[in-house]
């Protein structure tokens, strides 16, 4: 299982993904699962994936090998005109992996599905995001849908949908991803630090802060405690039951 989050706001795009991957108990892993292109002035993509790990490792080595190839038929991540071009490559590139994977042929709902956000900008349009679904569809956000989530979004939506608000700071939306990436961790042992966090910025076309969060990182620390006495602390001013 994973957990990673792309979310909008008025500044720009904010990305954040936790690491573990397991196949059982007894075999857990820490793997990378945001991946990022940059041309500084030209564009910035951002790829999250959740789901069957080779799969996805598939998707981003099949992208990144046709990206430098020299005079490569397949069209490229930094290449592709728009945001929209992009997010279809990735898609189709999505059903070619898992069509060739399947013993059964392209089925999404098979032991190799996986899904993605895909979020950034190019030159001369503005940032968008997408979620990529294992069929290699695709949706983009809304103004009432601000954030995509893959993978364990159960314990973190609440706190996502409680709180966000698109004129929200850099600052501010970063405690709000490791409030709700704290509870999540918390709750299910498949979601696990290290966290990758990553803003860009809209129209610097460069990737902006980019940090690991590790189990021994204060601010998170700090975060997580934080988050757990102030539930505490409004427990225990609630009401008491009348009855």
């Amino acid at each position: 299982m994973t957990y990673c989050v792309g979310l909008k706001i008025d500044r720009g795009l904010v990305f954040m993904s936790d690491t573990r991957t397991n196949a059982g108990m007894d075999s857990i892993s820490t793997f990378k699962k945001m991946h990022v292109w940059e041309q500084p002035g030209e564009r910035v993509i951002v790829l999250m994936s959740a789901g069957n790990l080779a799969t996805t490792q598939a998707v981003v080595s099949l992208l990144d090998e046709r990206n430098k190839a020299i005079g490569e038929r397949h069209e490229k991540l930094l290449e592709t005109p728009s945001m929209y071009q992009t997010v279809r490559l990735v898609g189709d590139t999505v059903k070619e992996v898992i069509a060739h994977a399947s013993p059964d042929g392209e089925k999404a709902d098979s032991y190799f599905n996986a899904s993605f956000i895909l979020g950034g900008q190019i030159k001369g349009s503005p940032p968008r995001l997408f979620m990529i679904y294992p069929e290699g569809n695709f949706i983009e956000s809304t103004d009432d849908t601000p954030f995509f989530q893959i993978g364990e979004t159960k314990y973190g939506k609440p706190i996502i949908i409680r709180a966000y608000d698109r004129a929200m700071s850099l600052a501010e939306t970063v405690k709000l991803l490791l409030v709700s990436f704290d509870s999540t961790l918390k709750s299910n042992l498949s979601v696990g630090l290290p966290l990758d966090l990553l803003f860009l910025e809209q129209d610097t076309l460069k990737v902006g802060l980019k940090k690991r969060i590790g189990r021994d990182d204060q601010y998170y620390l700090a975060i997580s405690e934080g988050w757990s006495n102030a539930l505490k602390t409004a427990f225990a001013s609630l009401p008491d039951f009348p009855g």
